[in-house]
């Protein structure tokens, strides 16, 4: 038996490949900037392993905390002083301890302005030991 052989089945079949290659770069893209996102999201959960020999065993000192209130008064361990005492203090304490950090905790509703001329004047004395605290 023979077959003729039909035109029509001899040509080879022709697969269009641009529509493919859009849906997977399409799909690519779509990866790539999810990846991204939860890259800067996730941490890793190691625990670490701890040694004796080169960690320094002096502890810092407790930092020396300023309070101003609503009021505009400031404190220092809850008690109400005005500005040389607090000068003396700060002084007294950075002299005492080198590696000491004076923190400046200001009430939220006071004036802003308030606050910048305390902590300038507190920086003037501790210079980049001296910082304001905030919340998260």
């Amino acid at each position: 038996m023979k077959f003729k052989a039909h035109s029509k089945h001899s040509q080879m079949l022709e697969i269009n490949l641009v529509p493919m290659m859009d849906v997977l770069m399409t799909i690519l893209t779509f990866f790539i900037i999810l990846s991204m996102t939860y890259t800067s999201q996730l941490s890793v959960k190691v625990t670490l392993p701890t040694a004796d020999k080169g960690v320094s065993q002096e502890k810092t000192p407790d930092p020396l905390v300023v309070g101003l209130n609503q009021g505009g008064e400031i404190l220092l361990e809850d008690k109400p002083v005005n500005e040389e005492q607090l000068i003396a203090k700060m002084q007294v304490y950075l002299a005492k301890s080198s590696q000491g950090a004076i923190v400046l905790k200001a009430d939220r509703k006071l004036a802003y302005e308030k606050v910048v001329q305390l902590l300038g004047r507190m920086r003037d004395i501790g210079g980049d030991r001296v910082s304001l605290a905030i919340d998260k």
